[in-house]
């Protein structure tokens, strides 16, 4: 993967860590442990280890389920508020790592603020609309889109990085034009 892929894929994987932490996680070591779609450097290729995957396919499986109980998922929300964006960090910074010259303390932020944004977006806004909307009951429904869109977008990133920096602005707009007309149709004329 060149340079200019790996920083689309980092993107990718970065906002796909700010829906499910450990869903890019665990594909990305999948990923580089199988294939050479994903070099690694030496400091990163631990994320390939059994142990690793195993840990992640645990916490993935943990995360999943927490998701989708009432008040269970507000509390995993708050917990994931510090994880989601730690594991965007990581994910930015081993992804760009083998292929450019971005300096890791770049790479993490850039990687914090990525999954930081989608994860407050989706925890502030998205969430919250949704629970006062549907009294709740597309809670579920929406966190296993949310889990679907992080397994689809993570593989796309490693796989088309152009195609996910496209889907992620065109979705940015989406959410940006949705909240400024949501808070325009609330104000009175």
């Amino acid at each position: 993967m060149d340079g200019v892929s790996s920083v689309l894929a980092a993107f990718g994987l970065s906002a796909s860590a700010g829906l499910n932490a450990y869903i890019p996680l665990l594909v990305v070591s999948l990923v580089a442990r199988f294939t050479n779609w994903l070099p690694l450097n030496e400091q990163w290729q631990p994320l390939t280890s059994w142990w690793v995957i195993g840990a992640l396919a645990i916490l993935t499986a943990i995360e999943f389920f927490a998701d989708k109980f009432p008040a269970v998922n507000h509390v995993n929300d708050v917990v994931q508020t510090f994880v989601r964006p730690t594991a965007g960090a990581v994910l930015f910074a081993a992804s760009t790592g083998a292929a450019t010259k971005i300096n890791p303390i770049v790479a993490i932020i850039a990687g914090l603020v990525i999954a930081g944004t989608v994860h407050a977006t989706k925890a502030l806004a998205v969430r919250p609309a949704i629970t006062a909307t549907t009294a709740g009951a597309g809670n579920v429904p929406i966190s296993i889109l949310e889990d679907l869109v992080a397994t689809g977008l993570s593989i796309l990133a490693v796989i088309v990085p152009v195609l996910v920096a496209a889907l992620i602005i065109v979705i940015t707009a989406y959410i940006v034009w949705w909240l400024w007309r949501r808070a325009n149709s609330t104000q009175p004329a």
